[in-house]
């Protein structure tokens, strides 16, 4: 894998940094060998930063630090996911000095660095490339929907969340690590572009899709991966939330892409859509079951999001969900997924 080192710039430790979060946590495309992030996290390591697990990730408080102590740096990857998409304005002479050294950029926001002329000619110049993820595929490429999903004959699982920003990626992703331990054949479509940077090979990159083929695009991902893998279970990555008013999603998981079980991701102390009083209140977990299960769709467990808790708070919702919901409630970054595997093998018998 080439290295690669992730810039968040002072956004690590928020929920804009939750693609640099996934690669500090794990990805089977890139070597990632360092973050940059600010002067105050120096000499840290990211993982004992994110979630107090040393991954062995040193952060670094500017380019030109890592540059002069890591001896190989092929990519500079933008490790945020911003509001809109928009590249932050104190990252871009970040992203020219990487360049000027000779090291790519990879991007995974709406605004596309290769679109920039200034930047494109300093990338020409220096023989270095400029790839933006999230750029759309051409009409060619896309498929239409066509019913073959009915065809798929094992369980396809959707991990959705209340709102953006949960963890619904890294729990799906733990789900998949946890079956391959128990030798089940567990495979994950991917749906943004940090499951791609985290090397997966099935799915497509949800909020670039022209809408009238995000079903087409999805079911294909499916089929695909059902076909190639022969997988024991499925499991997709959501996107967004049924109900978040900048941008509703889910619905598309459950009828096209016939996911007839969820798991829901939740964070407890989360009042509000994108922490936003604007954008309203989420609605209740029981509520958000209820409409999941008017669509034909089971929830099989709830994992939260532990946010702005203690741990004697995440453990009391832990059992007052496990009590009122009578299903398995997961803490995934602190006790892993493991306990919904049996689950996962009564659905595969």
């Amino acid at each position: 894998m080439k290295k690669a080192v992730v810039l968040t710039n002072g956004l690590l430790v928020t929920n804009d940094a939750k693609t640099a979060h996934g690669l500090i946590r794990g990805t089977e495309r890139y070597d990632i060998v360092g973050v940059i992030d600010i002067p105050a996290n120096e000499g840290k390591d990211a993982g004992e930063v994110l979630d107090g697990k040393n991954r062995d990730i040193p952060i670094f408080g500017s380019l030109s630090l890592a540059i002069s102590q890591l001896s190989e740096i092929n990519y500079l990857i933008i490790g945020v996911a911003t509001v809109g998409g928009v590249l932050p304005a104190d990252m871009l002479a970040i992203v020219e000095e990487a360049i000027v050294h000779k090291i790519s950029v990879v991007n995974g926001l709406h605004e596309y660095l290769s679109e920039k002329t200034a930047l494109s000619q300093l990338a020409q110049q220096y023989g270095v490339e400029l790839i933006d993820i999230r750029k759309p595929k051409s009409r060619k490429d896309l498929h239409f929907w066509t019913g073959e999903i009915m065809q798929v004959d094992v369980p396809i699982i959707a991990v959705m969340g209340m709102d953006c920003a949960l963890g619904k990626r890294t729990t799906a992703r733990l789900i998949r690590q946890a079956c391959e331990a128990q030798n089940l054949n567990a495979q994950m479509i991917y749906t943004g572009q940090t499951g791609w940077l985290q090397g997966g090979k099935y799915g497509f990159i949800f909020d670039s899709t022209l809408n009238d083929f995000v079903s087409g695009e999805l079911e294909n991902a499916i089929v695909s991966c059902w076909k190639e893998t022969h997988p024991h279970f499925i499991l997709l990555e959501g996107q967004s939330s049924l109900r978040n008013p900048s941008g509703p999603c889910g619905f598309e998981f459950l009828i096209s892409g016939k996911a007839r079980h969820v798991v829901l991701v939740h964070a407890p102390k989360r009042q509000y859509f994108d922490n936003d009083p604007h954008w309203g209140e989420i609605p209740s977990v029981v509520s958000e079951i209820e409409l999941i299960e008017k669509l034909g769709s089971k929830v099989i467990a709830l994992a939260l999001n532990t946010e702005g808790c203690t741990q004697e708070e995440y453990l009391a919702y832990q059992k007052h969900f496990e009590e009122n919901l009578q299903i398995p409630v997961l803490l995934p970054i602190q006790e892993g997924v493991e306990r919904i595997i049996p689950i996962l093998k009564s659905l595969k018998s």
